[in-house]
């Protein structure tokens, strides 16, 4: 059987007409009598009695009207939620941010979908990229956005570089280093704590290319944690400097060193490979990608 010919049915019993209800179906009388002989036949039993010009359903007629209904009302629920899936307007995504894109992203995506989303159900998870990855290969996680230089590359992780973040040593606007006039030393700073989030060995290497032994983040670095926001936080309280994206901070100010930091994050969308992608992955997608960029 077929829904089809279940909603045949429902037609029939609504009308009392095979010529009615035929009409109403957009077929012949003929088509649509095939339909519940077919129907008939299948189940075995005759589902209506002819009562003059009426057509009556039987008792097992009624039995199987009654279970038709639900059937065909819950597929008409289910082909609506997938509608709804599909617009972006239910539907559940899990994703893993990265220390970094979760200080950028957190607060707009909670923002944008409880605003334009209120039936979606958004999972936001924050942790390092080692666990991050290992939940998205065990499918508790649907995608991550996370900063491409701290993955490892995987045959069965695909990457897709959603934009590049400058990233700079920032300190609150009435620090004792912004009285400085000039570039300053990289050792300037060794005066004061100095904040990061893990750093990728990319970037561990370019910083010791850039201001020697010193700048090994094994030394240098004095407060670290996953969590940039609190990083953040403290050094616009104390005398703390912060290495992170420009963006991740913006109430804090940017500090001008000799030679210049030259350094991004490649931040990325990561995804398994060979999964198929939840529906509204292609709407956080264009959002994350436009609010990185701006």
């Amino acid at each position: 059987m077929t829904l089809v010919q279940l909603r045949h049915l429902i037609k029939l019993a609504e009308t009392g007409s095979f010529r009615r209800a035929a009409e109403l179906s957009f077929l012949t009388q003929p088509a649509f009598s095939r339909s519940i002989k077919a129907l008939e036949d299948e189940l075995g039993h005759r589902l209506f009695d002819r009562r003059g010009w009426r057509s009556e359903p039987t008792p097992f007629g009624e039995e199987v009207l009654d279970r038709a209904r639900r059937l065909v009302q819950e597929a008409d629920h289910l082909k609506e939620d997938a509608r709804r899936v599909q617009e972006g307007m239910t539907g559940t995504i899990r994703l893993g941010l990265g220390s970094g894109p979760g200080a950028i992203l957190t607060l707009p995506l909670l923002r944008h979908m409880a605003t334009h989303h209120p039936r979606a159900h958004l999972e936001l998870a924050r942790a390092n990229t080692g666990l991050l990855t290992l939940a998205l290969r065990e499918r508790r996680l649907d995608a991550l956005v996370i900063d491409a230089r701290s993955l490892p590359p995987a045959e069965d992780i695909e990457v897709q570089a959603v934009a590049e973040l400058r990233g700079a040593f920032l300190c609150r606007p009435d620090h004792p280093l912004t009285q400085r006039t000039g570039p300053l030393p990289f050792g300037d700073l060794l005066a004061y704590p100095l904040a990061s989030t893990p750093l990728s060995d990319e970037i561990g290497r370019l910083l010791v290319e850039r201001y020697g032994p010193k700048a090994h983040l094994e030394h240098c670095v004095t407060l670290r944690s996953e969590e940039i926001a609190a990083l953040v936080a403290v050094a616009e309280v104390t005398d703390t400097v912060v290495l992170t994206t420009r963006a991740a901070a913006p109430s804090l100010v940017e500090l001008e060193l000799r030679p210049a930091l030259q350094a991004n994050a490649r931040f990325a969308l990561v995804t398994l490979s060979g999964r198929s992608e939840p529906p509204l992955l292609p709407l956080l997608k264009d959002l994350i990608a436009g609010w990185l960029k701006s």
